[in-house]
């Protein structure tokens, strides 16, 4: 009898494991979703930052040229100003 019930908690122990394991893999299966998001998030979070230091660079050229001729275009300058700060704010997520 002792032998049986020892037999079946082997058993059981081993439907158990089996069960962790899936459960791990299905984890694993996560992570790795998770890491693939986060990669094209950070791809993507690159393109922008590269978009957004074009224009700063246009946005200096620009302010340059209108900052001065009027009213319109001080505030095109100020926005111009803007994107540029955004654009260095964008910097410290690479």
């Amino acid at each position: 009898m002792e032998l049986r019930a020892s037999l079946r908690k082997i058993e059981e122990m081993k439907e158990r494991i089996e069960e962790l394991e899936k459960t791990l893999q299905n984890c694993e299966i996560r992570i790795e979703s998770r890491d693939n998001i986060m990669g094209e998030a950070l791809v993507q979070i690159r393109e922008v930052v590269d978009h957004l230091q074009t224009l700063a660079v246009q946005t200096d050229m620009l302010s340059v040229k209108y900052e001065l001729k009027s009213s319109r275009g001080q505030e095109l300058a100020s926005l111009l100003r803007k994107i540029r700060v955004l654009s260095i704010r964008a910097k410290s997520y690479l």
